[in-house]
């Protein structure tokens, strides 16, 4: 599997996932639409045009997702059962049609399942950042990873 297993993850190690994604107008407003989010920011150029933003902004859910994905391919890719928590979601800046986003993973902490011995616990922090290098989310997740197979 692409994915890192519970002992391949230790806390502090970071890993700068090498996907890049230009989020398009089209994404916003489907994945807005998909999720029944009228929020006119999204949704209205005319309503955004007047807002301090200028024009629409991304969907922060959608940007949050963008950014977990980002880290499947090098970080979870069947090597995980499930995610556990999201905590602690910051969007210190807005994101745009045209931005590309990418995303930085730091492990925070790691705890093997009292329930399964097979499994651990651990605790990521995860990163989205635009193509201007600014960070524009950040969020902590705990996931459920499996141990490597004997």
């Amino acid at each position: 599997m692409a994915g890192k297993y519970y002992e391949e993850l230790e806390p502090g190690m970071r890993i700068r996932h090498s996907l890049g994604r230009t989020i398009t107008e089209m994404d916003n407003v489907l994945f807005s639409t998909l999720t029944m989010n009228t929020q006119p920011l999204h949704i209205n150029e005319d309503f955004a045009s007047a807002s301090q933003f200028g024009t629409r902004i991304v969907n922060g859910i959608f940007t949050m997702g963008l950014v977990v994905g980002l880290s499947v391919a090098e970080l979870t890719e069947g090597t995980i059962v499930a995610n556990l928590s999201y905590e602690n979601i910051v969007h210190p800046r807005p994101v745009f049609h045209g931005d590309t986003i990418y995303a930085e993973t730091e492990v925070l902490s790691k705890r093997e399942s009292k329930s399964n011995p097979q499994r651990g616990i651990v605790r990521l922090r995860q990163t989205g950042i635009n193509q201007h290098g600014q960070t524009v989310l950040e969020l902590e997740r705990s996931v459920l990873f499996l141990k490597k197979p004997n």
